[in-house]
């Protein structure tokens, strides 16, 4: 049991799918680091010249002022505001990447244009679809 499991790892992790996964994981971390540095050096600065200075992740609303023996409580929208920038940002690359993708895809799997090779799989299929178009119509033809 324990050697059937260990073998399956290996297959899992030699066929590339915990490679393509670990990729991945790197590729997001380093993007994650420049859409925060992003953010944080160029988005915010102008945004707290509009709050007078004040850097907008220290923005909050006090709920009660800390003194010697209590602590501050306050609601701190500044930072989520950063956050929904971060995430904004991040959606709005991913989507355009995704939309470049799937451009390429699309002319990729299409048998009518010339511009990109189409795969093979998809020029075979396309023959046969013309084949049984044509085949189809034979038959109509012998019907009437």
């Amino acid at each position: 049991m324990l050697k059937n499991f260990i073998q399956e790892f290996k297959n899992f992790a030699i066929k590339g799918n915990m490679i393509d996964m670990a990729i991945g994981i790197i590729i997001g971390a380093s993007f994650n680091a420049v859409v925060d540095t992003l953010v944080k050096k160029i988005i915010m600065p102008p945004l707290s010249l509009l709050s007078n200075g004040a850097s907008l992740a220290n923005k909050k609303i006090v709920m009660r002022t800390g003194t010697e023996l209590v602590e501050e409580v306050a609601i701190g929208y500044g930072e989520l505001l950063g956050v929904f920038i971060d995430f904004g940002i991040v959606a709005l690359t991913i989507f355009i990447v995704l939309k470049g993708i799937n451009r390429f895809r699309d002319k990729a799997e299409n048998p009518d244009d010339a511009e990109v090779e189409t795969p093979k799989n998809i020029e075979l299929l396309s023959n046969i679809e013309k084949l049984m178009k044509e085949q189809n119509e034979l038959l109509r033809d012998i019907k009437k």
